[in-house]
């Protein structure tokens, strides 16, 4: 039987907008570095996700040099560096918390007016701003960039294979929008993980993740459909929620690669499971 390996890496440098997949990527104290250090908000300073935004879909980037590149069809490449020292510091609002950030380059928020037809702004969240995550998940307050709640999103393939199965038109992997690709194992293999090991680094499995309308966002068109949220919620229901992939979070720090093993360090049990 083939070994649990990663399969892929990926990181978001801006918010809501297109991933990178990485060959390698290094895990620093919020996560993998460069992973979500900047968010688009509204002008009250309220951030914006393919939630509410699905054109954000359309945002493409990539890492030149030691800066971002944005692309989208029909407007100018735009360029902002990774990590950004300048700027007024404002306050800005995610899932109910008040952080403090670096508004970006105003190029960049006419870029981004451009593309969704709306005034908005472009923060960065520099390393002196603090964002604890919730008790629950980090009781010492270890302090996260602008993902929604954790650093990491880890999904395995035989998962996707298995709804694709389900699905009319197959989706690819881009729509959930995951850090960590495990192939080698059974579908939803995953959720009976408790604790991992990568490259050397250990990871914890806090929780199966709560799905949203961004995984109906075609990453291509930037145009909100039904799938695959709605044959989700026929088997991956739990009460109200629709759950694929989990919620991960690192004990430690080092460099995890693709091709990398990923070894189970411990399991839930089959009751631990049920409440899950």
């Amino acid at each position: 039987m083939p070994l649990p390996t990663v399969s892929g890496l990926f990181i978001y440098p801006i918010k809501s907008c297109g991933g990178i997949s990485l060959s390698e990527a290094f895990i620093e104290e919020r996560g993998f570095r460069y992973d979500r250090r900047w968010m688009v908000t509204d002008e009250q300073g309220l951030f914006l996700t393919q939630r509410e935004e699905p054109r954000l879909a359309l945002a493409r980037v990539s890492i030149a040099g030691e800066d971002i590149e944005m692309t989208a069809k029909g407007l100018t490449p735009m360029r902002m560096p990774l990590r950004w020292g300048e700027g007024e510091s404002i306050s800005v609002e995610i899932w109910g918390q008040t952080v403090k950030a670096l508004r970006g380059p105003r190029e960049s928020e006419k870029w981004f007016k451009a593309l969704l037809g709306r005034t908005c702004r472009v923060v960065y969240m520099p390393d002196t701003s603090d964002r604890p995550m919730a008790p629950r998940d980090s009781p010492e307050g270890r302090r996260i960039a602008f993902s929604d709640a954790v650093p990491f999103l880890l999904i395995s393939e035989g998962s996707l294979d298995e709804l694709n199965k389900r699905l009319d038109s197959p989706v690819p992997m881009n729509r959930f929008r995951p850090n960590i690709v495990v192939g080698g194992v059974e579908p939803y293999a995953e959720d009976t993980w408790r604790d991992v090991s990568i490259g050397g680094v250990k990871f914890e499995v806090l929780r199966p993740c709560s799905r949203c309308v961004t995984t109906t966002v075609d990453q291509d068109t930037g145009v909100r459909g039904v799938e695959p949220l709605r044959t989700l919620s026929t088997y991956r229901r739990r009460g109200t929620k629709v759950m694929f992939g989990q919620n991960v979070i690192h004990r430690g720090v080092g460099v995890v690669r693709v091709g990398n093993e990923l070894e189970v360090l411990s399991k839930r049990d089959s009751e631990e499971l049920s409440r899950r």
